[in-house]
């Protein structure tokens, strides 16, 4: 019987291990040293270290992070689309011009040229009532989110109420409907500078947004009764509302933008903040 301490330096069979493969390779996609999500973070308050998307807009060649564009869809009878949602399949193309812009680039013909290199085909029809489309979609995607933060209760409405979170500094956002009287809406804007942090106001006037709609549509979309001033209560919820409101209001008059209103106090939010339902 051989000893097995006896047997000759080498002569033992050494363990054989199975082949370590990396787990990317294993399911099948080439090994990488690190995957990392960028993030979305919109260029707010919050700084982004990541990657922003970006599009270009069709007609002025301007490229902008895509929140900040508006998307436009073929149908399939070839007529286009808003989707201000950015939801419909297929292939889009992005406009960051004004109303006015638009209608201009419409009646010169540069408008159908653009969508048809941008969607591939020159089977388009672009219908004269466009940007009135547009508007009316912004619109009521701004409508429809108010009503989803009104109901998440993350929203109140009332003078006496909006008065006092503001000046308890829980307002992140304040507006004001289009026929709001003058004293009111002053009243207000000065409890909300009370209430908020200077260095956020620094950035602003201290004054709230004007709605472009009266207080009658205000109160449908909300399904409350008197609807003249309205204040988010969440840091998310504002930024949503903003980004919303902020996209209407720079296509049906791109002088108004934010010059009339300061933007959510605090940190601003992501994208999955913005596009939650």
């Amino acid at each position: 019987m051989r000893n097995p301490r006896n047997d000759t330096l080498g002569a033992t069979k050494a363990s054989v291990r199975p082949e370590r493969r990396p787990k990317a390779v294993v399911e099948g996609r080439p090994a990488q040293a690190s995957e990392k999500r960028p993030s979305t973070s919109l260029r707010t308050n919050e700084v982004s270290e990541g990657h922003v998307p970006e599009r270009t807009c069709i007609i002025t060649r301007r490229a902008a992070p895509k929140e900040e564009l508006i998307r436009l869809a073929l149908g399939p009878d070839g007529e286009v689309a808003p989707d201000v949602r950015a939801r419909a399949p297929g292939r889009g193309a992005w406009i960051g011009v004004s109303r006015d812009e638009l209608d201009e680039a419409n009646a010169k013909g540069k408008l159908k040229g653009a969508l048809q290199r941008a969607f591939k085909t020159n089977d388009v029809k672009v219908p004269d009532d466009l940007s009135d489309k547009i508007a009316a979609a912004l619109r009521q995607a701004t409508l429809d989110r108010l009503g989803m933060e009104a109901r998440s209760g993350n929203l109140i409405n009332g003078s006496d109420r909006v008065e006092t979170a503001a000046r308890q500094g829980s307002v992140h956002l304040l507006i004001h409907a289009a026929d709001a009287g003058e004293d009111g809406r002053r009243k207000l804007d000065q409890a909300w500078r009370v209430g908020s942090d200077p260095k956020i106001l620094a950035d602003g006037n201290g004054q709230g947004l004007q709605f472009p709609e009266e207080r009658t549509i205000l109160s449908m979309a909300l399904g409350r009764e008197n609807v003249v001033h309205i204040a988010l209560t969440d840091r998310a919820a504002a930024a949503r509302v903003l980004h919303a409101l902020s996209r209407w209001r720079a296509f049906i008059d791109p002088r108004a933008g934010l010059e009339d209103g300061s933007a959510a106090s605090g940190q601003g939010s992501a994208d999955a903040d913005l596009t939650k339902e």
